[in-house]
């Protein structure tokens, strides 16, 4: 490893009392299997640093194991299958409890505050700090589809993880770290409900889904990797004050008191148009935000809203840049609005049932080279601070080097009541005018 960080050891955690006799195999929908290649997404949490006698790494390992029996997919195995007739391949998910990867390290040069920076900057060493920066979810079939990081630092503990996005979400994901954290805490199993697995699947469609050879092939690395500008990381806060005012202005801009926007809407339509307004895009130029739906509550019939899987896809917010400016905060936080309100069974239905019979494009990524897109990626709706390991609550989360593009907004929820952190991957000369724009400022601050 490097920036300071040292692997002590990696080792394979699998779940306690696995049972071969019941394994389970998960058949995987058009939402999965349009993430074939994806970046593992990557998340961790910032602690202080326990008392020596709490055995960190034995009861997290052991607390692990534990969580895994429950949480059994994690511990499972991407399968592919060639289908000779018609020179295809499938997928699903064997959940044969080979285990997760548990990789423990020590970063003795580093410390809290050189993590947390006061200027909101994301410092570049931080990326060692996740396990796995390059797992696609297609490597699921030779590697552990979760892997966990503990980094060691002189007065701190930084727990990461990275996932395979096919056979789980952010609300699933976040779920099972809870329960881990419960687990190691009480230094015991707990009364945990079995595991509800999604079961849901299009009618209509065949399963397991037949994809094209050619579409589940890594791409090679680009060659025009020197000719992209450099990207930086950044931390913008949002105080429940900046949100309320944000909202108030979006709403007062909206002709409609039926069509009130959220926070998550304006903040991400704040960002939208700030981040376009610096870009250099011509105004002629289409411009797209992407948020990422749960369709949990949005098919019918509706799942629970905790069941375990992949329950999300990325749709787009579309407009002209120059509409996007010249409009104002509310109707961009409109246009957000509508977009998430559209989202309903018969979308979801002929969205699912369009990339069955066309599939295609699976290696376009998730945003764009030119600077026309912001991706809005996981949700301050996460309660990611209630997780208590045993020696108190974290201090921080951020999200880690993968799916990166100019554009990529991780969004979070506060350490304060009602507040929002984003950490925003974004062109360096970007993130320049941004921290000099005082329309932009007026709403939020960096440190």
């Amino acid at each position: 490893m490097a920036g300071g960080v040292v692997l002590v050891s990696s080792s394979i955690v699998r779940p306690v009392r696995s049972s071969q006799s019941d394994r389970t195999k998960i058949h995987l929908t058009p939402f999965d299997l349009s993430l074939l290649q994806f970046d593992y997404p990557q998340r961790g949490l910032l602690f202080s640093k326990p008392d020596s006698d709490f055995h960190l790494i034995s009861r997290l390992k052991d607390s692990l194991s534990l969580a895994l029996e429950i949480y059994f997919p994690f511990a499972g195995r991407l399968v592919k299958t060639e289908n000779l007739e018609d020179d295809t391949v499938s997928f699903f998910i064997d959940c044969d409890g080979s285990g997760a990867r548990f990789l423990h390290a020590e970063a003795t040069s580093v410390s809290v505050s050189d993590f947390l920076q006061p200027d909101g900057s994301v410092p570049d060493f931080m990326k060692y700090f996740f396990p796995a920066d390059d797992f696609k979810s297609c490597d699921g079939v030779s590697v552990p589809l979760l892997a966990i990081q503990v980094t060691e630092m002189t007065d701190g503990v930084f727990i990461s993880f990275c996932y395979n996005h096919m056979v789980a979400d952010g609300v699933s994901m976040w779920s099972f770290f809870h329960t881990w954290s419960k687990i190691c805490s009480s230094g015991s199993g707990f009364n945990h409900k079995p595991l509800v697995l999604k079961g849901w699947f299009l009618e209509g469609i065949d399963y397991p889904i037949h994809i094209p050879v050619s579409e589940t092939e890594r791409s090679p690395p680009s060659r025009e990797l020197s000719s992209v500008p450099i990207t930086k990381e950044w931390i913008f806060h949002f105080s429940k004050k900046n949100i309320i005012d944000l909202k108030a202005k979006a709403n007062s801009e909206v002709a409609s008191s039926d069509m009130e926007v959220s926070s998550l809407q304006v903040v991400s339509a704040h960002m939208w148009r700030s981040i376009i307004r610096h870009s250099g895009v011509s105004r002629e130029r289409e411009t797209h935000c992407k948020i990422v739906v749960d369709l949990r509550q949005r098919v019918n019939p509706p799942l629970e809203k905790d069941c375990f899987g992949n329950m999300v896809y990325l749709t787009s917010a579309i407009t002209t840049v120059e509409e996007l400016l010249d409009r104002g905060l509310g109707e961009a936080a409109l246009q957000i609005r509508k977009l998430v309100s559209s989202q309903t069974n018969d979308t979801c239905k002929r969205l699912a049932e369009d990339w069955f019979r066309n599939v295609k494009n699976l290696k376009s990524g998730i945003g764009s080279k030119v600077g026309d897109t912001i991706v809005v990626a996981s949700s301050p709706r996460f309660d990611v601070y209630n997780k208590d390991f045993g020696w108190g609550k974290p201090i921080a989360i951020r999200a880690g080097p993968s799916n990166s593009i100019s554009g990529k907004l991780s969004l979070f929820q506060g350490i304060n009541e009602g507040s929002i952190d984003i950490q925003a991957t974004l062109w360096e000369d970007v993130i320049v005018k941004l921290l000099a724009d005082v329309e932009f400022l007026e709403h939020v601050t960096t440190a």
